[in-house]
């Protein structure tokens, strides 16, 4: 036992005989106290104040946010479970979200920050000089931040379901509540706070397995090293060779992704991420464009701590999964009936096969399947009544046994015996991620209710706390919208949150990118490519989804028949996007003079000096 392992052990016994339980709800009641206790403190009046936080917020603190904001559900619970199942396919997921970041840093935020609005409708609207662009770019905002939210509190409902042993849809609207009243009464400047607490809960969740884990696999305790500079990779490859799986590192194997579904796949998330608002909306919350900057490389630094984790601790949970449950033996199987909620699914009780070199392992009892089969997350078939459990390739998947990906990161501490509160402490670290995004979501829901369609359209003389009120009430109708979907999601978490990456690159990057890039596209371009972009993704997806989305027996359309898949089809939508505009823009009028200017002041920082200067504290006057 490595000491960190002794570690963890020991700091068990300062509470023997807590179960997970009961160290769950210690950390569920800890965490979630805190969190409504920010929210009342920072509760707000002012509109600047519930959707830009005042642009007060300190640049490191900003960075927090916006990593909590950006790191949801689906890199908490879902991508290194995608990794661990795809191998090297998975690494789209690692690739998009992580570029996207950077290309939305680099090339747009300071851009946005300094045209200086509440929302992305707002820049379309300013800068499109469109009341028609603005109430469409409002919907599109609506629409991806519904399709994002469903995912997480899909999120909330696994974590509740599992470790605090009740219905998904019980988590999921104690979920609702809490993310609920901290967002209302705080706003933004409630929401940033939060999701600064919720970073260090989620950070220090995620990486205490994955440092136990790297201890007992590889004997390194820097899980990015111990997969690189161990033989956990050859051994693991062997292990999937065995039992009739392609290797876990080869590329574009047999039965997985194509080269060309893997490269729009990776493009969708990445121009994806740099068009989410509820991401681009944080930039906003700073006090100056310099700020802006230093925010977003603080963001970078703390969302490379769990980015560069993830597929170390896929690789190693893999391996730890495969061990444990391929011959696994069959000690009893009970059924249950319609007096326990359940009508014939059978929990399997399981013992592992025993190793001669291992004398902790003859004859143990695999404790965690229990409890993950009554969630109905994990099922076993022992088809051959052989009495063992067989995890061998049949037609892509384990012989008698079906996994649901999302508990990967949930069940690994379980699966390598780790301390109960370290089990409970990574449950926390899920909640914490799945509501940090939520919470931002339900933000970018409410400004374009509240601000971008109420203001603007139906009460132009609204007073602030008309409009603060009426903000409130759309997160409320937002919340029991998401909570429906969140119980019937259309696919996995990090499935259901592609669809929304792909919504965005196909809606808001290229005219973002336009709008700050080329003063010559006007707001007959955009508006007809955000719509056709919009239409097309919006249409492959549902027609490609139609069997999870409107419960028909089969979906309408093969979403491999294009080659493209509906998580990759964004990447077509967006090259739509930009053909559209550009080809209408330049066949129909230029946009107004004061346009073009106000292009190149967004642009063009004020006064001429070198790029280096933006960093200089001279500058920050010009910002």
């Amino acid at each position: 036992m490595t000491p960190l392992e002794t570690c963890l052990g020991s700091a068990s016994l300062l509470a023997a005989g807590w179960s997970t339980l009961t160290w769950t709800y210690v950390f569920v009641t800890v965490t979630f106290s805190a969190y409504l206790y920010i929210g009342w403190s920072s509760r707000v009046k002012e509109t600047e104040g519930f959707y830009v936080a005042g642009h007060g917020v300190p640049p490191m603190a900003n960075g927090a946010a916006t990593a909590a904001d950006w790191m949801s559900a689906a890199s908490f619970l879902s991508m290194a479970g995608l990794i661990s199942f795809m191998g090297y396919d998975g690494s789209v997921y690692l690739m998009g979200w992580t570029g996207g970041y950077v290309l939305l840093t680099l090339l747009l935020a300071p851009y946005l920050r300094k045209f200086g609005k509440y929302t992305v409708p707002d820049f379309v609207g300013e800068r499109y000089y469109s009341e028609t662009a603005r109430v469409i770019a409002a919907f599109c905002a609506i629409f991806i931040s519904m399709t994002y939210v469903a995912g997480q509190m899909r999120g909330v409902g696994i974590v509740f379901s599992r470790f605090l042993e009740v219905p998904v849809w019980h988590g999921v609207v104690v979920g609702m509540v809490v993310v609920g009243l901290f967002a209302v009464l705080g706003g933004m400047k409630g929401i940033t706070w939060t999701q600064v607490v919720q970073f260090g809960v989620l950070i220090v969740a995620f990486l205490i397995p994955a440092v136990a884990l790297s201890c007992k696999l590889t004997g390194n305790p820097v899980p990015q090293l111990g997969m690189v500079f161990s033989d956990i990779g050859p051994k693991l490859n062997a292990l999937q060779a065995d039992l009739g799986f392609a290797e876990y590192t080869e590329p574009f194997s047999a039965g997985g992704r194509s080269m060309l579904d893997v490269v729009c796949f990776t493009f969708a998330l990445m121009v994806g991420t740099a068009g989410l608002p509820h991401v681009i909306v944080r930039f906003y919350t700073t006090k100056s464009v310099r700020a802006a900057r230093w925010s977003g490389f603080w963001a970078l630094i703390f969302i490379s701590l769990l980015y560069t984790t993830a597929p170390a601790l896929a690789m190693f949970a893999r391996t730890n999964l495969l061990q444990t449950l391929h011959g696994a033996e069959v000690s009893s199987i009970e059924r249950l009936d319609a007096a326990d909620g359940e009508n014939g699914l059978a929990i399997y009780t399981l013992t592992t096969a025993g190793d001669a070199a291992d004398p902790d392992s003859p004859g143990r009892p695999i404790e965690w399947v229990d409890s993950w089969q009554r969630t109905g997350m994990i099922r076993f078939n022992d088809a051959n009544g052989d009495g063992v459990i067989d995890m061998t390739n049949t037609d892509g998947a384990f012989a008698e046994a079906v996994i649901d990906r999302d508990i990967i990161v949930l069940a690994t501490p379980e699966i390598a015996r780790l301390a109960p509160w370290v089990v409970a402490l990574v449950a926390t670290g899920g909640l914490a991620a799945a509501l940090s995004t939520a919470a931002g979501l339900m933000l970018v829901i409410s400004s374009s209710i509240a601000h971008d369609l109420y203001f603007h359209f139906f009460d132009r003389t609204a007073s602030e706390a008309k409009r603060v009120a009426v903000g409130r009430w759309a997160i409320v109708a937002a919340i029991g919208v998401a909570g429906y979907f969140g119980v019937n999601p259309p696919g996995f978490v990090a499935q259901v949150v592609a669809f929304a990456f792909g919504l965005a690159a196909a809606s808001f990057f290229p005219i973002i990118l336009l709008g700050v890039f080329d003063k010559r596209t006007n707001r007959e371009g955009a508006t007809a490519g955000m719509l056709v972009g919009l239409i097309f993704t919006a249409s492959y997806i549902a027609a490609a989804r139609a069997d999870k989305i409107f419960g028909v027996a089969e979906p309408w359309l093969d979403d491999r028949a294009w080659g493209v898949s509906a998580e990759g089809i964004g990447a077509i939508g967006c090259l739509l996007n930009l053909v559209i505009t550009l080809v209408v823009s330049r066949m129909t009028p230029a946009p107004p003079e004061r346009v073009q200017r106000l292009v190149e002041s967004v642009r063009v920082p004020a006064g001429s000096h070198d790029p280096d200067a933006h960093f200089d504290e001279s500058d920050a006057a010009h910002d």
